[in-house]
């Protein structure tokens, strides 16, 4: 239902003073609280252009808009609060709810790509806790971008070439033991990739040993190429076990080896561009010197021995994008922590005069820490995230035994609520911001967890079990105080898709879901569903609404709704 632009509409036919609708639109609120309507226009900016007092402004507003499309319309203040007609709301509501599949679903973005980099963790090492965030993150953003119309290309950058690899293999070769790599398991390299980093600190002619080995990845050495290839296969696995336990795809896996062949091209469009300059026998681009007011850093192109870094594979992997997938907009979910390092991606894309850089926009997210500090796998310091998503399938698992003990396929749903457990905290919590990970407070079944949202779906499918089912028709009236804020909550269901893909934040969709959940939990604490009268197949139908939409939001943060828990 088109609320909000229906009353835009109605405040710009009865307007004497110049806005549009689009400014309209962005200014009417939701007030927090329904008795001061269930949509509130505020008259600041029309008192400010026109220098009247607002409150007066509000008062010939309400006067003059044709009351019949509402319940009550009043000036309060510089506001005019509009009340909706609850009855034929919430039969047109539940109707429009339970007819169809895309309720608060918009075309915003028909016929525009946007492609999402996301996860891209580094081979030879385990996915960890650290991974998480970028991963779920970006597949949330996936499907609010599908969601609001959008074509969505998901890539998945491994980290599998740099220095790293060159340590990897290094240390294998001093301390292999003759044993085969096929035989090292992942937590094996990762201890050989922690000791020969240690090692480093004390020698620096083991670091100079990675870096010779990584120059050898370049030049394609056959002996190096073997190493790592079966060190990437290896990993791929692991990876892959994981993300289909988090229920997430990608559409391409092409990670920085990717790009190896490609970087050339760039360093000679840089060169032709005169964007390149000699430092110490390193190819810089002098950022500072090109662009004075940056405040941005030298970005090395090659080192002095030849090798690429990460900005030369980022910049050929923006280029093969554009090139390949002819995005609109290309998102990088990625910590805040590499915010410099994308400010300079753009920045030299922009001086080789490739315009669409200003489509590049990196979506950032802090960190999870462990007991308030960072974790780093050169340290040792990480939980491995395969054991997190155990440890809380386990937990879920014994709430369940405890809850329902005949429950059927109680491991399955088990795996549904532990895992989405972990992906509901993290997605609750405003991405900028940095988590500290507890996993005992996560998993439960009440307070603000995504078990708690899973259980009240199962609340609802366990009552339609009972009754005869929702009959679908068009008579689902509803006017009482109990009703209204469910129904208030729903409608407001597209403005949250639209805001929080706007805003890049899924947040947004997660704390909705939350609040719905307390309102059909207080509905029912308050409420006999199930009582044989006019209103039984309209609460049915209420109802209904409100799972289908708790499952449309589960599934747009990428988590799993079970019918029983």
């Amino acid at each position: 239902m088109k609320i909000v632009e229906n009353i835009a509409q109605i405040i710009y036919d009865s307007l004497s003073q110049g806005m549009t609708i689009e400014e309209i639109t962005s200014l009417i609120e939701k007030p927090k609280n329904l008795e001061n309507g269930d949509y509130a226009f505020p008259v600041f900016k029309i008192a400010k252009h026109v220098k009247r007092n607002p409150n007066e402004i509000a008062t010939e507003l309400a006067f003059r808009i044709d009351l019949t499309k509402f319940d009550k319309i009043e000036a309060k203040g510089p506001y005019v609060n509009f009340y909706l007609k609850k009855d034929r709301i919430a039969s047109q509501l539940i109707t429009e709810i339970n007819n169809s599949s895309r309720y608060g679903f918009n075309e915003v973005g028909r016929d525009k790509t946007i492609l999402i980099d996301l996860s891209s963790p580094n081979i030879a090492k385990p996915m960890s806790m650290g991974h998480l965030r970028s991963t779920v993150i970006g597949n949330a953003i996936a499907n609010l971008a599908t969601a609001n119309g959008y074509k969505t290309v998901k890539i998945n950058h491994l980290g599998d070439w740099g220095t790293q690899f060159g340590l990897m293999i290094a240390a294998y070769k001093k301390w292999g033991n003759n044993k085969s790599i096929e035989n090292y398991s992942i937590d094996e390299l990762v201890k050989l990739y922690v000791d020969i980093n240690n090692a480093a600190k004390e020698n620096p002619k083991i670091a100079e040993e990675g870096r010779a080995w990584f120059k050898k990845l370049e030049e394609n050495d056959d002996e190096a190429i073997s190493l790592w290839t079966i060190i990437r296969k290896q990993s791929l696995i692991e990876f892959f076990e994981i993300y289909d336990r988090l229920g997430i795809s990608f559409d391409s896996t092409n990670g920085e080896a990717f790009y190896n062949d490609k970087m050339q091209n760039i360093v000679t469009l840089l060169e032709n561009k005169k964007l390149l300059t000699k430092s110490q026998g390193a190819e810089i681009v002098d950022l500072p010197k090109l662009l004075p007011d940056s405040n941005l850093p030298i970005a090395m192109i090659k080192r002095s021995d030849g090798a690429t870094l990460y900005i030369t594979r980022d910049l050929a992997a923006a280029v093969y994008r554009k090139h390949e997938y002819e995005f609109d907009k290309a998102f990088y979910v990625v910590g805040a922590e590499q915010k410099t390092h994308f400010l300079q991606l753009k920045a030299i894309l922009k001086l080789a005069d490739f315009d669409w850089s200003d489509d590049i926009e990196h979506i950032s997210f802090g960190l999870i820490t462990l007991g308030g500090s960072k974790m780093s796998s050169r340290k040792g310091n990480t939980i491995a995230l395969v054991d997190v998503l155990n440890t809380a399938h386990n937990l879920a698992l014994q709430q369940i035994n405890i809850k329902n003990p005949d429950l059927l396929n109680a491991n399955d749903i088990a795996e549904e609520v532990g895992v989405g457990a972990v992906i509901f905290n993290d997605l609750m919590n405003d991405r900028k911001l940095s988590i500290d990970f507890n996993l005992d407070d996560i998993v439960r079944f009440e307070g603000d967890t995504g078990p708690y949202v899973q259980y009240t779906n199962a609340r609802i499918h366990s009552i339609l079990k009972k009754s005869t089912g929702y009959q679908k028709n068009d008579n689902n009236v509803l006017n009482d105080d109990k009703t209204w804020p469910i129904i208030s909550k729903m409608l407001d269901f597209p403005n949250v898709i639209k805001k929080a893909f706007d805003q890049r934040d899924p947040s947004q969709i997660a704390k909705y879901i939350l609040q719905l959940s307390r309102e059909f939990n207080s509905y029912y604490a308050n409420t006999k569903i199930l009582v044989e009268d006019e209103n039984l197949n309209a609460r049915l139908g209420l109802i209904t609404s409100v799972s289908k939409i708790i499952e449309t939001s589960l599934k747009l943060l990428g988590i799993k709704a079970p019918n029983e828990m």
